[in-house]
């Protein structure tokens, strides 16, 4: 995946043009012709500064742009006085630094002044970069493995495959040396590095080491990935950096991409190397995935559902577990056989928060269900799975008592929720039942958990929960990532519509569910007024009352 790389290091050579300039109160002053003879008017000519003895005139210094290759050296004042020195010259790099220096002195002196440059092979470390803070707080330092590693140099990745498949010995120095700590411990990127630098020292004081500003890093990585911080200017206010000092001073500058557009040929080679390469890479996925992707009958809706209970509040007592299982509709609906449909949390401490007391269970689970659309023809909603929550507590003394019951529809659609779900728990009046409650633990529950919703083997047409007394308790939190899959998702024939026609009345479920108390209690209300009108005498039955009214 290098070649890319050079690909896109083709297109940015010479492409950076860097404007810098110092803001003062002469940059508002704009040179006008002299004056004509006979007027009073006084020449701006007269303000220019003089040259100096050498021919530099300061306010050259002041301004300065140039455009900048990639990894181009540009050598800063304080490079060409270090590097005139024979003595200073310790490395390979630096005896040719030497001897470019020596050849631009005798081909006439550099052609930048202020802005400079490091390479990838300079020994240059920007330590505002690596020396990020990680969190907000005003005073945080830099720790000490921050520090020592952004000293570290980093070096190209070098890809080279194993000898051979015997492990070597030695795999872990247990006495390592200082020598072997300083080889072994770098930064293995691959990354090109190339920083623009500025030298913002007052006139005559340049080739300093302080006066040394970032004004841009360019970044290549192994992917072709350029980053270039901070971006291009382009229609945007021009950068600003102000010096410290007894003398602050203003400068601006501007980063534009002033590279030449690729030619046709250039183009065409790059698309082929990338459709190469696309092609190797999708291959290579197609390895780790393999064939035996595994597809769902067709006409069948495949459900996961990687869930997480994540809390419960508003309870009385401390130490709360919650039982929860999924129950799947008899029609339709299957699951594997060795998927499990229920678990029981840790149990938890609750803390208080605000006026409740909150459980943080954080405990995950996860389930696959199938659901087997039959009759085409039918235009019933069809049932959805339900789940069911039962909250208990436990103390000290091993009481377990029941918190509250729960139950909420599974969403019909894919996605991430958060559903909180309203809890209540059977009440028995009376003191005694509460004293038994508090000192022995224990209360009354329900035979059948499902008895909270609709349960499933129930076939009647009116479930009646009449005479049955409740206190509403707290709630729990459930957050659901919810998957389907169904060869309806891809096919484009017939069937697809058929399922697509299933599944739009699986979305109207979810809206149902929604509703269904509601619709439930208005129906119940309107049959006992059916009823109570049969139980009337006629003679007191008016005959335009009708139902309806």
């Amino acid at each position: 995946m290098a070649m890319p790389v050079f690909s896109f290091v083709q297109r940015i050579k010479s492409c950076l043009g860097v404007h810098l300039q110092r803001i003062t109160s002469g940059n508002f002053l704009h040179y006008q012709p002299a004056a004509q003879s006979g007027s009073d008017l006084i020449d701006l000519a007269t303000f220019r500064p003089q040259p100096t003895a050498s021919g530099h005139r300061p306010d050259e210094d002041e301004e300065e742009e140039i455009v900048i290759a990639w990894q181009e050296k540009l050598f800063s004042q304080f490079e060409v006085d270090v590097y005139q020195n024979e003595a200073a010259c310790q490395s390979p790099l630096d005896c040719q630094y030497r001897q470019e220096i020596l050849k631009l002195e005798n081909s006439g002196g550099r052609k930048n002044r202020r802005i400079f440059t490091y390479t990838d092979s300079d020994r240059y470390t920007n330590l505002e970069e690596h020396c990020q803070k990680m969190t907000t707080a005003a005073s945080e330092v830099p720790s000490f493995l921050v520090e020592r590693m952004a000293n570290v140099r980093r070096r190209r990745q070098d890809r080279r495959g194993m000898e051979s498949g015997i492990l070597k010995s030695r795999i872990i120095t247990w006495e390592p040396s200082e020598e072997f700590v300083k080889n072994s411990h770098v930064i293995n990127t691959p990354l090109q590095t190339m920083y623009i630098m500025a030298d913002l020292g007052p006139y005559g004081k340049l080739g300093y080491k302080k006066y040394e500003h970032v004004l841009c890093t360019l970044k290549v990585d192994s992917n072709g990935v350029i980053t270039v911080k901070p971006d291009f200017t382009g229609l945007r206010a021009p950068y600003r950096i102000e010096t410290e000092g007894e003398k602050q001073e203003l400068w601006k500058y501007t980063i534009d991409n002033v590279s030449s557009l690729a030619q046709p040929e250039e183009e065409e080679r790059e698309q082929r190397v990338f459709k190469d390469l696309y092609g190797r890479h999708k291959e290579y996925l197609s390895s780790l995935v393999g064939t035996d992707f595994e597809m769902t009958v067709p006409g069948t809706l495949r459900l996961f559902v990687n869930g997480e209970v994540v809390s419960a509040q508003g309870y009385e007592y401390d130490n709360l577990y919650v039982h929860f299982f999924v129950e799947l509709p008899t029609t339709n609906w299957s699951s594997p056989a060795f998927q499990q449909l229920s678990g029981i949390t840790q149990t938890c401490a609750t803390k208080s928060l605000g006026m409740d007391k909150v459980a943080y269970f954080c405990y995950p689970f996860t389930f696959e269900a199938f659901f087997l659309h039959k009759d085409e023809s039918s235009d019933a909603l069809p049932e959805w799975p339900v789940l069911y929550c039962e909250v208990l507590s436990l103390d000290f003394w091993q009481r377990y008592r029941v918190e509250g019951y729960g139950a909420v529809v599974l969403p019909a659609t894919p996605g991430s929720y958060t559903l909180t779900v309203s809890t209540w728990r059977p009440l028995e009046l009376g003191t005694v039942a509460e004293l038994r409650r508090f000192f022995i633990g224990g209360s009354l529950e329900l035979e059948d958990p499902s008895y909270v919703w609709i349960p499933g083997t129930f076939k009647g047409q009116r479930l009646s929960r009449f005479g049955l007394r409740t206190e509403t308790t707290g709630s729990v939190t459930f957050r659901l990532h919810c998957l389907q899959q169904s060869r309806a998702f891809m096919e484009s024939s017939s069937l697809r519509k058929r399922m697509q026609s299933m599944l739009d009345r699986l979305e109207g479920f979810s809206q149902q569910s929604s509703v269904h108390n509601v619709m439930e209690a208005f129906y119940r209300a309107r049959r006992r007024m059916q009823e109570a009108r049969e139980s009337l005498p006629q003679d007191l039955v008016r005959p335009s009352e009708t139902l309806e009214s």
